[in-house]
C-alpha cells in the first residue's frame, strides 16, 4: 500500500503545486470559493480521510432525468418519482464545463479541470493552456499536478476504475501529461513527436511512479495502487504475442509499435501486484495479500452494459470493479483516493443511443450504493458529476408514466400522439448525430450505427418498437456522430466535507472540494 511520505513535509507538499498553476485565477478562485463555504454547515466534518470521485462521462441533466424516470419504471412505479442513489445525496452544485477555448467542451480539458483545479484547452490532459494541442515541444514546463498526484505525495492510497481504455481522456487525466489525448500509445505518435520526447499515455501510466518522483525528489510513492478499465491493445506490442487475449471476449493483438510489453514491464515493478483481465480473475482476487492491481479487461473499452449481461462471465460490471477497488483500497489506514469514471455513457450518447446510455447511467448509480455501502460518511465524501452534457433531449406532451424510451402518448390518450406532420414521435430525440436506426433486439451494441451512413430527419416509427435497445433516436442535423452539449451539468456530494458543494460553480472547483476535504495542498 501507499508508502510513508516523510521527509516531505507538509510545506514542502504545499509547494508541489507549481507557481504557473497556484497563480492561475482558476486556481485561486477556486480556492476562495471553497473557503468561503466552511463557515456553513459547520457542525458537518470538514475533512475526510477517503475521497470517491465518480464521473459519468456525458451525464448530462437529461440523462440523469430519463435514468432517474427509466429505473424507476423497470421497478415497477411510474417512474418520474424516482430517484437515482446519488440524486437522494443532501448537497449539489451546478458546475459549469466550458474549455479555456471551447463553448462545448471535451473530456480532456474538463477532467483537467476536476483533477488540477485548472481550467484549460479541449484535447489535452494534464497540461495548461498555455500549450497548443499536438504540440510536443510546449509540453515541459506546462505540466499541471493533479489530486492523484498529491494524493499518492501524501501517502494516501489511490486508484482509477473506468469502463472505458484507462488511457482514454477522462481516466488519463488522472495521472498523464500530454498535449494530445490521442497519444494512448506510441503507434499514435509521429517520429517527430517521438523524437521530441514526450511519452505516450499508456507509458506515462506504467512509469507513474518513476514520473512523479522524478518531478518531486522528495517523495517517496508506491504508485497507483488500483487501475482497472479497458485498453489492453496500447500496453501490448503488434507482433502477435498477444498472450492473454485469446481468453478474453472479443480481442485483438496490440498496437504498440516499439515492441514493448508494458503489461510485463508492470509485472517486473511491481513483484507482489496481481495482473487480472478477466472477471473470475478478479473474483478470485485476494484482498488480504494483493499488492498493488492491475486490471485489464478489453483490448479496447469494456463492453457496453448491456452487451455485457449477454456475455457474462467475461468483463466485471462497473459496480463489481468499485467493490473490489474500494475493497483493496480501505487497507490503507492513512486513507485512499479513488476516481470512477461510467465511460460508455459518453459513447453510447455518441451512437446517439439513448438505452445504451441509460442502461450505463443505471449501472454507474448501482455502483455509487456500494460505495455508499462499503465506506462511513464520518470520514469519506463521495462525490458525484459529469465531465460534460450531450444533445439529448425530453421533449413532448407524454403523459406521466409513459414508457421513457416510448412514443409519446397524451394525457388521457391510448395512443401514440401524432406530430402535425402526421408522424408519432419519441419522448427522447437527438438534436444531432447519425439519427434513426431500427435494429432491434438483435444488435445491442450501440457502435452499429457508424456502418451506416448519417441519417437526419423525421421516420415513421408507426411499426417501430422504440423502447428495443437497438432503436436509435431520431436526429435533426445529421452527423457522423452525436455531439456533446454545453449547458451545466450536476455536481452531487455526500459525506465530510460535503457541505461545500452548493450553488453554480466552474467546473475546477470540484478540485478544491477534494483538496480541503483530504488536506492535498495543506
Amino acid at each position: 500500500m501507499a508508502a510513508s511520505i516523510l521527509p516531505f513535509t507538509a510545506a514542502a507538499q504545499a509547494q508541489a503545486i507549481p507557481d504557473s498553476q497556484a497563480q492561475s485565477p482558476w486556481f485561486s478562485a477556486g480556492q476562495q470559493q471553497v473557503t468561503a463555504r466552511a463557515s456553513v454547515d459547520a457542525n458537518q466534518p470538514a475533512t475526510a480521510k477517503n475521497v470517491i470521485l465518480f464521473v459519468g462521462d456525458g451525464m448530462g441533466i437529461s440523462t440523469v432525468t430519463a435514468a432517474r424516470i427509466l429505473g424507476g419504471q423497470r421497478a415497477g412505479g411510474l417512474g418520474e418519482e424516482s430517484s437515482l442513489s446519488f440524486e437522494q445525496f443532501p448537497h449539489t452544485a451546478l458546475v459549469k464545463t466550458y474549455n479555456v477555448n471551447a463553448q462545448i467542451p471535451d473530456s480532456a480539458g474538463t477532467m483537467t479541470a476536476m483533477m488540477s483545479g485548472v481550467k484549460t484547452n479541449a484535447g489535452v490532459v494534464g497540461i495548461n493552456a498555455s500549450a497548443t494541442v499536438g504540440n510536443c515541444l510546449q509540453q515541459a514546463g506546462n505540466e499541471l499536478v493533479s489530486a492523484l498526484d498529491l494524493a499518492e505525495i501524501r501517502g494516501l492510497a489511490t486508484g482509477v476504475v473506468s469502463t472505458a481504455r484507462v488511457t482514454h481522456a477522462t481516466p488519463a487525466a488522472t495521472y498523464a501529461k500530454s498535449v494530445n489525448r490521442g497519444w494512448e500509445d506510441i503507434s499514435d505518435q509521429s517520429e517527430q513527436v517521438i523524437s521530441q520526447g514526450c511519452e505516450d499515455i499508456a507509458s506515462q501510466l506504467v512509469n507513474f511512479e518513476a514520473n512523479l518522483e522524478q518531478r518531486f525528489p522528495n517523495a517517496d510513492v508506491d504508485g497507483i495502487d488500483v487501475v482497472f478499465g479497458g485498453g489492453r491493445r496500447h500496453f501490448l506490442p503488434n507482433d502477435g504475442t498477444s498472450g492473454d487475449l485469446t481468453a478474453a471476449f472479443g480481442q485483438s493483438g496490440g498496437d504498440r509499435t516499439d515492441g514493448q510489453n508494458l503489461i510485463a514491464q508492470w509485472q517486473s515493478q511491481y513483484t507482489d501486484g496481481r495482473y487480472v483481465f478477466n472477471e473470475s480473475g478478479l473474483d478470485a482476487l485476494d484482498v488480504s495479500q494483493a499488492g498493488n492491481v492491475f486490471g485489464m479487461f478489453n483490448s479496447s473499452h469494456l463492453q457496453y452494459e448491456s452487451d455485457r449481461s449477454v456475455n457474462s462471465g467475461i468483463e466485471p460490471s462497473l459496480s463489481k470493479m468499485v467493490t473490489k477497488a474500494i475493497e483493496l483500497l480501505s487497507r490503507d489506514p492513512d486513507g485512499f483516493l479513488l476516481v470512477v469514471e461510467a465511460g460508455r455513457i459518453d459513447q453510447a450518447h455518441h451512437a446517439g443511443n439513448a438505452s445504451g446510455a441509460l442502461n450505463e447511467t443505471l449501472e454507474m448509480s448501482l455502483a455509487i450504493s456500494r460505495a455508499i455501502d462499503l465506506t462511513n460518511s464520518d470520514d469519506t465524501l463521495i462525490l458525484v458529476t459529469a465531465d460534460h452534457s450531450h444533445v439529448m433531449t425530453l421533449a413532448g406532451t407524454p403523459r406521466r408514466g409513459n414508457p421513457i424510451l416510448g412514443k409519446v402518448v397524451g394525457s388521457g390518450g391510448s395512443s401514440p400522439s401524432n406530430a402535425d406532420d402526421g408522424l408519432p414521435y419519441t419522448t427522447i430525440g437527438y438534436a444531432n448525430g447519425p439519427g434513426f436506426r431500427d435494429y432491434g433486439d438483435d444488435n445491442l451494441n450501440p457502435d452499429r450505427t457508424y456502418q451506416d451512413a448519417p441519417l437526419g430527419g423525421r421516420q415513421d416509427l408507426s411499426a417501430v418498437n422504440t423502447e428495443s435497445p437497438g432503436f436509435h433516436q431520431e436526429t435533426l442535423i445529421p452527423l457522423a456522430a452525436e455531439t456533446h452539449g454545453g449547458e451545466d451539468v450536476s455536481l452531487h456530494a455526500f459525506g465530510a466535507g460535503a457541505y461545500r458543494v452548493r450553488g453554480t460553480i466552474e467546473q475546477n472547483v470540484i478540485f478544491h472540494v477534494m483538496d480541503k476535504a483530504l488536506g492535498l495542498t495543506q
